[in-house]
């Protein structure tokens, strides 16, 4: 089997994706996710000027020799753009070993580990009241772990929040938004929302919370301690994670576990958080992580510390890349939670998928290869408008983190 032709498709339907179709001589064919919220047009321009040349004439079984081709060959290593890349092609070729080969993905990866990969959704709310009643909503729908988030008292725009009562944040038309945010109310606040949770929906429910790297070390500390009697699953990205050190002050000071990595883009980037065990859950998405290939080398080096996965599951990633976090998730024995966040209808039709969810848990479904297809006729009525990530400021207009 040879790889015959690749191309990259990029659709709008609701939300910007990028996907690549890779195509072979025997009329087998696979999708990989590329998409980079904000910066989808890089990676489309990546993969259609440097790497599709590249993959002509290639055996796609080949997915860890390709895999380091691509990475090494380039010189010029690792970046959400390249690695986002990447992960489109690998993801692909996984996908067409396991509709040539006539099995699920998961099969090619171990088989299965566990039933059912459990899963975690958003609650919000502008004031507590909201957000319990949120709570509450994802509770009657069978979810045993939610990720809730609440409007901070004189903070006009709260992360985790988002306008018209949707459940995340989408990128926005136009230029960037700005929003304003003040550290010291959100400390003050936050561990009032865990402790009304509590009281009223009792101790069995899972509650995550998302920090989204708003906090110094110190002061992430601080908000692990105030919630510890509230035994949350996790604090994620309690603070930027490029000075790794950071997190060790965190540690000391909390038993509060502590998930990051969402941005991460490489093993590199986690290697210092996994190897002297300051993380809990390790966060790296397989499309901005390097595909499956790359996710399974992180989660097997992070399973020697006692880490788990957690893999970043939001929608601005197809359901190309739920697919294959699915997959994964099944497979390895240290996964620990995934995200998900339901895609509109739009999108859920545009990308026909085989995997579901059921009392709390997904399934990737029995369909060879990743179980996900694309309507490219839908998807072209439905082209490419820029968009972009909202930008915060504290309340002085010192930009912060987003």
């Amino acid at each position: 089997m040879k790889i015959t032709s690749a191309r990259v498709i990029v659709c709008s339907p609701d939300r910007n994706f990028v996907t690549l179709r890779i195509e072979t001589d025997e009329g087998v064919y696979g999708l990989g996710d590329a998409t980079l919220n904000g910066r989808e047009l890089a990676v489309a321009s990546y993969l259609s000027e440097h790497i599709v040349p590249c993959l002509i004439g290639r055996d796609p079984f080949q997915t860890e020799d390709i895999w380091q081709y691509l990475y090494r060959g380039a010189y010029w290593r690792r970046g959400p753009v390249t690695m986002t890349a990447i992960a489109a092609v690998d993801v692909a070729l996984w996908d067409i070993k396991g509709k040539a080969l006539n099995t699920p993905v998961y099969n090619l990866l171990g088989g299965k580990s566990r039933d059912g990969v459990l899963v975690y959704t958003h609650a919000n709310g502008g004031d507590i009241a909201e957000t319990l009643d949120s709570v509450r909503r994802y509770q009657q729908q069978g979810y045993l772990a939610v990720r809730a988030q609440s409007g901070v008292p004189g903070v006009s725009s709260s992360y985790g929040v988002p306008k018209g009562g949707k459940s995340y944040e989408p990128a926005e038309r136009g230029l960037p938004q700005e929003s304003r945010w003040s550290t010291e109310r959100y400390l003050n606040f936050a561990p009032s929302l865990f402790e009304k949770l509590r009281v009223e929906i009792g101790s069995d429910l899972h509650l995550l919370h998302d920090v989204h790297h708003r906090l110094t070390p110190i002061e992430a500390a601080r908000l692990g301690k105030s919630l510890e009697p509230y035994h949350l699953f996790w604090m994620e990205d309690p603070c930027p994670a490029e000075l790794q050190e950071g997190f060790e002050l965190i540690r000391k000071h909390t038993v509060t576990p502590i998930a990051t990595g969402e941005v991460f883009n490489s093993i590199w980037d986690t290697h210092d958080l996994i190897r002297n065990q300051w993380i809990d859950y390790i966060r790296m998405t397989i499309v901005h992580g390097g595909g499956i290939t790359h996710a399974r080398k992180t989660a097997d080096f992070a399973a020697l510390y006692h880490v788990r996965t957690g893999f970043h599951g939001a929608t601005d990633l197809s359901p190309i890349t739920m697919a294959a976090a699915l997959h994964l998730g099944i497979a390895i024995h240290n996964f620990g939670i995934q995200e998900h966040m339901h895609h509109t209808t739009l999108t859920d039709e545009v990308f026909p998928h085989a995997y579901s969810f059921a009392e709390g848990y997904m399934y990737p479904g029995d369909a060879p290869g990743l179980g996900v297809d694309i309507d490219e006729s839908l998807a072209d009525r439905h082209p490419y408008q820029r968009a972009y990530l909202p930008v915060a400021r504290k309340l002085d207009g010192t930009l912060t983190d987003w």
